[in-house]
């Protein structure tokens, strides 16, 4: 199965959780494709037959800058091929922003629920003020993403 991972990032954290859940992804045995400059048909190109979100939030539970490019055109077009596929999101954030909290994440929860993308999975939300380690603090939800992508 060919997974899309479209990442949003303010200081690099979400890159690297996204690089992360590249490497176990294709450790188990997908085809996990993660380019944080992607365009819209770039990811068309991939053909992707499951996504993975994974992004920061900035300002006012806004995505970040490098994400709105592409989320914009996928807003834009809504790629009717997608429809159905199964995915997921990763949101980061800091908790101490109340409201805005992981509102990057939601925003991609959003665009996929308008795309018809089911949600494999509750979104998972890494607090930047409890976790120091992100990636590893992904693991066992994406162990459940794995899981629930084979089922």
């Amino acid at each position: 199965m060919k997974v899309a991972i479209l990442s949003g990032t303010v200081y690099g954290t979400a890159e690297e959780v996204a690089r992360h859940a590249a490497k176990l992804l294709d450790a188990a045995g997908f085809e996990a494709w993660h380019n944080p400059r992607a365009t819209l048909a770039d990811v068309q190109a991939f053909a992707p037959q499951a996504f993975l979100a994974v992004t920061s939030t900035t300002g006012m539970g806004e995505l970040p800058d490098n994400l709105q490019p592409l989320y914009s055109s996928i807003r834009d077009q809504l790629p009717a091929a997608w429809r159905g596929l199964p995915g997921a999101v990763i949101g980061l954030g800091d908790s101490s922003y109340g409201d805005t909290f992981c509102g990057g994440g939601e925003q991609m929860r959003e665009l996929f629920a308008e795309l018809g993308v089911q949600e494999v999975l509750p979104m998972l939300r890494l607090d930047a003020s409890e976790s120091v380690t992100p990636e590893t603090d992904a693991e066992p939800w994406l162990a459940q993403l794995v899981s629930a992508l084979r089922g």
